[in-house]
């Protein structure tokens, strides 16, 4: 059986229509996850860890989340010509079914690595690589046509500077497609607010709490929101387990919607994955409750699995979660009940969803890993990469 696709935009596709939904650039790290470690090692010491994953990481973890969920998916990044570029190129490729006609191999150039190690559903990570032999505007040229990209603010690569030449995200702007920004985590303390002038040409802003906070110097996630919201169009704040806020001015739209509850393993990659639910419930055009909410309980089916890509959800995952909650409504209470009533949406969009829609896969190194309770295999040498998806588990 192989993996039937899900395309949630299939209704609004033309041929005269970009050719992509989502458009990425940034680097791609070769994650490797150490699960179940009863404490971190101690110097000179070492310790034996449960279980471990391998997968594409970085922005690899947001061009997975987005593919999965049906969206027409385009990466450039620079790719070493070592095993693990071979590994994320094809993991992404094949598997995942991300395009990476504007992606790259160079040589003598190795990939970024990265060491994740959880104990407590806590992680500390280890990273060593190079800068990329060229920027992303230099890697790419003229962006594919696409309905929305999705970027970093940075310094480095500003959006609308006076005087400079337009960087990629811009160019595909000037071609039509949706900025949605988001922001890394600031070393240095300062929390430039200057970083959010680029905003006067993106479509959305997606920061968590603090990083809202931070830049806006604002005291709580509601105030950064109103902040935020007269410099973009479309304002997110996420705040972790508390939910997620919005302002959507285009439409005159506001709302506030709590994350579902669940037992969080790992949070690696669940911004990303909130990030691809909310891109594409916007393309979609959902109201901002509704792309909210399946922001949320995409990235709360992402937390409860460990390891990045890993653990990003497909529609078939989504799927599966909405009939066990439809099917408790009647029987587990007032939590459950309005966790019914918030997801109604969801009946309209399910029941579309083939059978053997994706769901998570597993993507390791090793030739052959034992999943779920039998021993299905990830796609080994000579098998065929469409083989049926099932949930990352530990090795």
């Amino acid at each position: 059986m192989s993996v039937q696709a899900y395309d949630p935009l299939a209704d609004e596709r033309t041929p005269e229509g970009p050719q992509f939904d989502v458009f990425l650039a940034g680097t791609v790290f070769l994650d490797i996850i150490f699960t179940g470690l009863p404490a971190m090692p101690e110097a000179g010491t070492e310790i034996w860890a449960e279980g471990m994953g391998s997968c594409p990481g970085g922005i690899a973890n947001l061009a997975i989340a987005t593919s999965r969920l049906g969206l027409r998916t385009s990466l450039a990044a620079a790719f070493g010509d070592d095993d693990y570029g071979d590994f994320c190129w094809r993991t992404l490729e094949q598997q995942e079914s991300v395009d990476l006609s504007r992606s790259r191999r160079f040589e003598h150039w190795h990939s970024p690595v990265t060491v994740s190690m959880a104990v407590d559903r806590d992680r500390s990570m280890v990273t060593h690589g190079h800068p990329a032999p060229m920027t992303a505007s230099e890697l790419i040229g003229k962006p594919p046509r696409s309905k929305a990209v999705i970027v970093t603010l940075s310094a480095e690569e500003p959006l609308g500077a006076p005087g400079s030449a337009c960087n990629w995200a811009e160019l595909a702007h000037h071609d039509g497609a949706l900025i949605f920004a988001d922001v890394g985590w600031d070393p240095s303390g300062d929390w430039s607010s200057t970083l959010l002038d680029q905003l006067s040409v993106c479509h959305a802003f997606l920061p968590n709490a603090t990083e809202a906070m931070a830049y806006t110097r604002t005291d709580t996630p509601r105030d950064a929101l109103y902040a935020i919201a007269d410099k973009v169009p479309l304002a997110v704040v996420t705040d972790g387990a508390n939910g997620a806020m919005a302002i959507d001015s285009l439409t005159g739209e506001e709302a506030f919607v709590p994350a579902p509850r669940v037992t969080a393993l790992d949070p690696t990659g669940a911004g990303d994955v909130f990030g691809a639910g909310f891109v594409l419930g916007t393309l979609c055009r959902w109201p901002l409750s509704d792309r909210l909410a399946f922001a949320e309980v995409c990235a709360a089916l992402a937390v409860q699995q460990f390891g990045g890509s890993l653990a990003a959800p497909g529609w078939g995952d989504i799927a599966d979660w909405w009939h066990e909650v439809r099917e408790a409504a009647g029987h587990s209470g007032a939590y459950g009940s309005s966790l019914a009533r918030r997801y109604a949406f969801l009946d309209r969009l399910v029941p579309t969803v083939p059978v053997g829609a994706v769901r998570r896969a597993v993507a390791t190194i090793a030739r052959y890993a034992d999943v779920g309770t039998g021993h299905r295999t990830t796609p080994a040498d000579g098998e065929d990469p469409d083989t049926p998806r099932v949930p990352a588990q530990k090795e």
